[in-house]
């Protein structure tokens, strides 16, 4: 299928770009204070991030309460960069501490929430921040089986409604009617998400990029070589944007052919991997080499086993940086780490932003 002009719009802004995949920085009880990570939001970019991924697989989205997910959607818009929102997801099946509330400031510029306990498999408190449908279909998923697609469609439409300029789509069991039925109701471009968790089979990926609302696909297959650069190959023969989210294989997806970078390597540390867009786009191959180089040791420090982690690890860089307070680098949905944080502060980057 052809691309909506809006999706195309999308592709053509986001290409040669870096997007920061934001993590959400918590108390250890899961609190968020959203002023706080508005200011974290708003360094990220302010240190070489072209554009802001909340809400994804490092923004623990799935895990997230209505008004925790609008506040954070909020602030990202307000700094003016082009904002993708992760819809979908499914909290791990282990966790029992609930979803992330809010702290401190709970203003969410007229979110309309009115608690911070909802679970975010349910679709209460949604409507108050969602936005009109688009004239791009029929509103509403009658015909899809299940609460899923509701749900992903209930936040893309708050997603919407906040001015988000994409959504980034988890995959799930039927992507297609997923990708669909969102489109339908907002006529918001999406990204389509093939993470190494739950990665697509081929003839699904060639399908879903054909979609006229995908804008591009985002790999984050970890380690898989080969079917990072399948992927890129058949994102780029749909004509949308193959955008890496390959923390593990970052200057080697570029070489593959990938055109943007969505990376969770980039909640903190951003100038690192900045440097590498940089040179990549430029002439000097030794430049790409050594950033390349730079980037990679970070990666090893960050992204190792148990990789889940890797979600923590960055919020102790961060704080590390500055960037949060200690009282707010933790990650309770993931596992737990015996290891020296200390040892991430030598991967610090940029000047302290908190006393």
């Amino acid at each position: 299928m052809d691309i909506d002009s809006r999706a195309a719009k999308l592709r053509d802004r986001l290409g040669g770009t870096l997007v920061a995949a934001a993590a959400t920085p918590m108390t250890a009880a899961g609190e968020v204070d959203l002023d706080l990570a508005g200011d974290y939001l708003a360094g990220l970019v302010a240190d070489g991030a072209d554009g802001l991924a909340v809400l994804a697989h490092t923004g623990r989205g799935p895990f997230l309460a209505p008004e925790v997910r609008a506040g954070l959607i909020t602030r990202a818009v307000a700094t003016g960069v082009p904002v993708i929102v992760g819809v979908g997801g499914s909290p791990g099946t282990g966790d029992t501490s609930g979803p992330a509330r809010l702290s401190g400031t709970a203003g969410l510029s007229g979110a309309g929430s009115p608690s911070g306990t909802a679970r975010p498999s349910g679709t209460a408190g949604l409507s108050d921040v969602a936005g009109p449908s688009d004239a791009a279909g029929p509103s509403g998923t009658a015909g899809h089986a299940g609460g899923a697609v509701d749900r992903m469609v209930a936040e893309a439409r708050v997603a919407a409604g906040l001015g988000a300029d994409a959504v980034m789509v988890f995959p799930t069991d039927d992507p297609w009617a997923a990708h669909d039925a969102i489109w339908r109701s907002t006529g918001l471009p999406m990204i389509a998400f093939d993470l190494y968790v739950k990665p697509y089979p081929p003839g699904v990926l060639r399908r879903l990029v054909r979609h006229p609302g995908v804008a591009g696909l985002k790999t984050a297959l970890l380690s898989d070589a080969m079917g990072c650069q399948e992927a890129i190959a058949v994102t780029r023969a749909a004509g949308r944007l193959p955008i890496t989210g390959e923390d593990r294989m970052f200057g080697p997806s570029l070489l593959w052919g990938a055109e943007a970078a969505l990376v969770g390597i980039a909640a903190a540390a951003v100038e690192v991997t900045a440097e590498v867009m940089t040179a990549f786009a430029g002439s000097d191959l030794r430049a790409f080499e050594r950033a390349s180089a730079r980037l990679d040791r970070l990666a090893a420090a960050t992204f190792t086993e148990p990789m889940e982690g890797y979600v923590q690890r960055m919020l102790w860089l961060a704080a590390a940086e500055g960037r949060i307070p200690d009282s707010h680098a933790h990650d309770p949905y993931g596992p737990d780490l015996a290891e020296d944080r200390a040892l991430l502060a030598a991967f610090a980057t940029g000047p302290a932003r908190i006393s």
